[in-house]
């Protein structure tokens, strides 16, 4: 037993090692044949406890996502997967999975398109093949749905895990793989101001790092994050992820089969009870509060004096996606690396008493949405916390004149 210890405690001094001297500089290709004399093959969980352990000594999460890519490219190979459990048909990580797949056939079509388009010689197909591409391009949008599932479903239980580094990390590096496909689509607008030879350093510079990305994450999940959750969370939590995972919608792939575990028992949400809530203005029961909480035509969500996320409201239209995974769950892992220390700004300010409201508006999906923050005092000015409100305003802002008589329609610019 002590000889298994020693073993994995000088694999990772090894591959901590190695990684270090990534960062230092070092040709990665030269450490790939290092690393693999050394090792021969690593566990996928010691993978994730090298990097939690750099980060809490003290390599900032930046570096480690710097160079992330290149750490998953001298690893490819060299990681035991023998021991990995098998995902059922239908459970999360199957899905994730087969979503990566239909991902792969995309980029090889990409791939296959790109090389047929450079070497041209004339135009004849040209507009066929870049449409092609575009409508590739756009169909790896999907990824957004793949990554908020895996952000804001399974990095919660890795969280209570104590897995807190690796998921911010590779967080980051979802953010710039959506980066990279926008701005691919983006330079893609106009097929009569783009050349072959644009077109050749559009993908040089642009599109090839994008599908890179993906497939350095396709390896990263597979070969190190799917495994290491498999072991960690529990059928429970898995049901718990599969039950919300429908909340965001699946990535270039439909899944056919329902997953149900053996053992795990559907409680329907039967808490609403008449009892009454007593405030001072008036009362209402839970049933009441709770159609009142759902009907506003806004959305809240409540962040406590812990700095823990403790209720949101569940609107017919919801301004951002809310699952209960995000309950209990720290403020700072709901957002992305980049946004994180407005997050932590916004807090101090409002607990500290030097500000009680933060406004934000931003164009999303050809929509104008107002967000505001407010903090949460007691009638002694005590900090309770912060509470979230968020708000399409598109058709408000459209409005002019007045509405003085009923009109269900609401056409917005009635003046009566």
């Amino acid at each position: 037993m002590s000889e298994l210890i020693n073993n994995s405690a000088k694999r990772k001094e090894n591959l901590k090692e190695v990684i270090l001297r990534i960062h230092n500089g070092e040709s990665p290709e030269l450490l790939n044949k290092q690393l693999a004399e050394l090792l021969e093959k690593i566990p996928y969980g010691e993978v994730v406890e090298v990097e939690q352990e750099l980060i809490s000594e003290g390599l900032p999460m930046e570096e480690v996502q710097k160079f992330c890519d290149v750490h998953s490219r001298v690893l490819n190979g060299n990681i035991d997967l023998s021991h990995q459990k098998i995902a059922l048909p239908g459970h999360p990580v199957d899905t994730f999975i087969k979503e990566n797949k239909e991902i792969e056939k995309v980029i090889k079509n990409i791939e296959k398109n790109s090389k047929k388009i450079l070497k041209l010689e004339d135009n004849s197909e040209f507009g066929k093949l870049f449409f092609s591409i575009k409508s590739d391009l756009n169909l790896l949008m999907d990824i957004d749905k793949h990554y908020l599932r895996k952000e804001n479903l399974l990095f919660p239980f890795l969280e209570k895990n104590g897995i807190t580094g690796p998921p911010k990390v590779m967080w980051g590096k979802d953010d710039e793989i959506r980066v990279l496909i926008k701005s691919s689509i983006s330079v893609l607008h106009n097929i009569d101001e783009i050349s072959t030879d644009e077109l050749s350093g559009i993908f040089s510079l642009i599109i090839n790092p994008a599908i890179a990305g993906l497939r350095d994450m396709i390896v990263k999940e597979e070969q190190i994050l799917f495994p290491m959750s498999m072991d960690k969370l529990t059928t429970s939590e898995w049901y718990e992820i599969y039950k919300e995972t429908s909340e965001y919608g699946y990535c270039i792939y439909d899944p056919q089969i329902e997953w149900k575990p053996e053992g795990i028992e559907t409680i329907e949400n039967d808490s609403i009870d008449s009892d009454n809530i007593n405030l001072q203005s008036g009362s209402f029961t839970i049933k009441e509060l709770s159609a009142i909480l759902n009907t506003i035509p806004f959305d809240i969500t409540f962040v406590d004096k812990n700095d823990k996320v403790k209720f949101f409201t569940q609107g017919a239209e919801r301004v951002f996606l809310r699952t209960r995974a995000i309950l209990k769950r720290d403020v700072r892992m709901c957002h992305p690396p980049s946004s994180v220390h407005i997050v932590d700004q916004i807090v101090d300010d409002f607990r500290s008493g030097r500000e009680t409201r933060a406004p934000f508006w931003i164009e999303m999906h050809g929509k104008f949405i107002h967000i505001e923050y407010f903090a949460l005092k007691d009638e002694n000015g005590e900090y309770l916390g912060t509470i979230e409100v968020s708000k399409d305003i598109t058709e408000l802002r459209s409005l002019s004149g007045e509405q003085r008589l009923l009109n269900y329609k609401n056409e917005g610019n009635n003046e009566q």
